[in-house]
């Protein structure tokens, strides 16, 4: 299992911090950020294939900033798969 830290960009969360095992999300955590929708994006993906979230977050759009917690995390998840 590898453990990722992602400085997020254009958002109000600041960081996202997940596990990788096998292709599964794991352990999900944002730093800052809406806490009631930050939390239910990591229960949602929890134990999900990194493909499939990369795939439905990615084009998430938050009030027009051209990206969102979840893109954010879709982000992290494409650039921890290319390490």
């Amino acid at each position: 299992m590898a453990t990722f830290t992602y400085p997020t960009k254009g958002t109000c969360s600041k960081e996202i911090k997940f596990d990788l095992e096998n292709n599964i999300v794991k352990n999900v955590k944002f730093k800052f950020g809406c806490a009631g929708n930050t939390q239910g994006i990591a229960a949602l993906v929890e134990g999900m294939d990194a493909d499939k979230v990369i795939e439905l977050l990615k084009n998430i759009d938050c009030n027009g900033r051209g990206t969102s917690c979840p893109a954010q995390l879709a982000e992290a998840l494409r650039q921890a798969k290319q390490a």
